[in-house]
């Protein structure tokens, strides 16, 4: 089982919007529908608290860090494939996209060239009303927008 711990930023404009980085890499270029994720990153449960992971990440992903604010807690999902759970706060926050520096990652490409090239982790960010968040999402962290929905109507 992998661990991944994330951030979902939101604000209101009076409307809900969350913000979405969509992947990178040139695997996911093409893609929109289910390419975009809430800034999360892997953690290995024995030597970090999520919490901290879910910081760590999405500065390490976006460059910018967690707006602060009140940490609202969205629970964990599992990955359909039963072998990745997340686990994701909500926070209040209006991040400038066009302030977005994403970090990189390295990878084969392309496939079997044995040259090594670096993409970002995310290669743009974009504010979402929540029905267009769960057609952007990728299927497993959907159910978190529905969370977000429902603590927020609570308040």
């Amino acid at each position: 089982m992998r661990y991944s711990a994330g951030v979902l930023v939101y604000r209101r404009r009076p409307e809900i919007e969350v913000l979405l980085g969509h992947m990178g890499g040139p695997l996911w270029a093409r893609k929109d529908d289910g390419a975009w994720s809430i800034p999360k990153g892997e953690y290995e449960p024995d030597e970090e608290q999520p919490r901290a992971a879910a910081a760590r990440e999405f500065t390490e992903e976006l460059g910018l860090p967690v707006p602060a604010g009140e940490w609202v807690p969205l629970g964990e999902v599992r990955y359909s494939s039963g072998r990745k759970q997340v686990v994701v706060w909500a926070v209040e926050g209006d991040l400038d996209t066009a302030r977005v520096v994403p970090g990189t990652f390295e990878m084969e490409w392309p496939p079997r060239s044995g040259r090594l090239q670096q993409f970002p982790e995310i290669d743009r960010a974009e504010w979402f009303d929540p029905e267009t968040a769960r057609a952007k999402l990728s299927a497993g962290q959907r159910p978190l927008i529905d969370r977000l929905v429902a603590a927020l109507s609570a308040d």
